[in-house]
């Protein structure tokens, strides 16, 4: 697993979002967490296509927490199949990495 990831998912509401940030960030599982929205997805569920606005949130942490913070996502997230997806951060200042280290550590 890499050593830092930016893990996305979406919610419907804002309110929603900002509860697993929250969540997320108090429980050290994702060192920050930025919310985008509302965004517009395009996509197909359950067999029928659909158009919504969501909430994006992108999550930094560290590849040891990923499996604890995709857990958390899974449990604490209002819809039954949520996208969580985790991007490998290539690069970054160390001071940035270093802090992401630092929140992320019990």
């Amino acid at each position: 697993m890499p050593d830092y990831l930016t893990v996305s998912t979406a919610t419907e509401t804002r309110e929603q979002a900002v509860a697993l940030a929250q969540s997320a960030v108090q429980g050290r599982l994702a060192a920050g967490t930025q919310i985008i929205g509302p965004v517009t997805s395009v996509f197909w569920h359950a067999g029928e296509f659909g158009t919504s606005e969501e909430y994006q949130l992108l999550l930094k942490t560290t590849g040891s927490r990923y499996p604890e913070l995709e857990a958390h996502l899974i449990e604490h997230h209002p819809w039954d199949n949520p996208e969580v997806c985790a991007t490998e951060i290539v690069q970054g200042t160390a001071g940035y990495l270093g802090w992401v280290d630092r929140t992320t550590t019990d």
